[in-house]
């Protein structure tokens, strides 16, 4: 072969493509995910974090792009200090384009300050206070607030002729949250609150409080706790034999509440975006996983961790190879009717998430939907 002038200019021309194409290729896509993984919160962490592992594996098997995506985990203990320095650890690192996370409102609003001002898109699979996605352009979520939950189980009790309801809930934003969206609804329909009280999450002894409910009188009884308490306030309502009608949040919803409160479980009634005993065959396979990783039937937090991350996903896929932290906020807020374990989500114009709800309640020790 002769090598002509030409020819070497070729070379010369397509060889540092070539190398560049290589190299971009074996640079992976980041994104980050900031969840509490010890601490008083840490259980859900865990589960977060094996919910995005499921997503992540099978999204790199899948060969939708030519790069590898990583996640890039911080434990932020559920502290908003430490979810703030990790906003920005995560900013600070070019290769992130995208975060998930954290898990309560309270430290997903604090990071989400230091995320508004650089420019990254934020999906929190938890934070359901209504002023989260407020704060900017920049954040979004993929499971349903108060706002919703609320007026919609104040209507559901009210159509059972429930109507002198006593409101409890954790001493927290969110918990704060519960008792306002359903009271107010609850009110407007020509139910009555008959008392409202809070709790510090983690309480051990509920008997006080349960026997202030049972002066009260009510129909029944509305709450917002989360599955550790929710197994101790149903087993000590059980043991002082006080039997009213019990309703909670999808906050509630985790196959551990029934092992921790066995038989004193039945009979609660609660709202979800997720039904692990779905047929659809998307809920069969997460399923399917996540009882050969952890053992037991996911929860709705997990499922909502897992249809996070595929969102995520789904908007670096729509926007590569032009991936940037702009792009992916757009491709985001552009979602649509994205088929997820709990449900399709479409992102509004006020990036929240517009999903159905489903009525369950604990039956033979199972969560099962129910019609009325």
């Amino acid at each position: 072969m002769t090598v002509t002038r030409r020819t070497l200019v070729g070379i010369a021309l397509v060889a540092p493509l070539s190398f560049v194409g290589t190299a971009f290729a074996a640079d992976p896509i980041k994104i980050g995910y900031q969840l509490p993984l010890t601490g008083n919160t840490a259980q859900y962490g865990q589960d977060f974090k094996t919910a995005a592992e499921i997503a992540l594996d099978r999204f790199n098997a899948s060969g939708k792009l030519p790069v590898k995506v990583e996640i890039v985990y911080e434990d932020s203990r559920s502290d908003a200090k430490e979810g703030v320095a990790i906003a920005r650890k995560f900013v600070d690192d070019e290769k992130i384009v995208g975060v998930l996370g954290d898990f309560t409102s309270g430290v997903s609003m604090a990071a989400a300050q230091v995320y508004k001002e650089a420019g990254m898109p934020q999906l929190s699979q938890t934070a359901s206070h209504p002023d989260y996605a407020k704060i900017s352009e920049w954040q979004f979520r993929n499971i349903t607030t108060q706002a919703g939950e609320g007026p919609y189980n104040a209507d559901w009790m009210v159509s059972k002729g429930l109507k002198k309801v006593a409101v409890i809930a954790e001493q927290t934003d969110w918990g704060q949250s519960v008792t306002k969206y359903f009271s107010d609804e609850l009110t407007a329909k020509g139910g009555t609150v008959v008392m409202t009280e809070y709790f510090n999450r983690g309480t051990p002894d509920f008997r006080s409080l349960l026997a202030k409910i049972e002066r009260a009188k009510p129909d029944a009884i509305y709450t917002g706790f989360f599955y550790e308490d929710g197994a101790n306030f149903l087993k000590q309502m059980k043991q002082l034999g006080y039997a009213v009608p019990v309703f909670s949040t999808s906050a509630a919803h985790n196959q551990k509440l029934i092992e921790l409160a066995g038989p004193d479980a039945e009979g609660l009634s609660l709202t979800t975006n997720f039904l692990p005993n779905s047929p659809k065959p998307e809920v069969k396979s997460f399923v399917e996983a996540w009882v050969k990783a952890r053992g037991a039937e996911p929860g709705q937090f997990p499922a909502q961790a897992f249809d996070a991350v595929n969102i995520m996903l789904d908007a670096i896929v729509k926007t590569y190879p032009k991936t940037t932290r702009a792009s992916v906020r757009d491709a985001l807020a552009a979602t649509k009717d994205f088929p997820g374990v709990t449900g399709v989500t479409t992102f509004g114009p006020d990036r929240e998430p517009v999903k159905q709800l489903s009525k369950v309640r604990v039956v033979g020790g199972v969560f099962s939907p129910v019609a009325e």
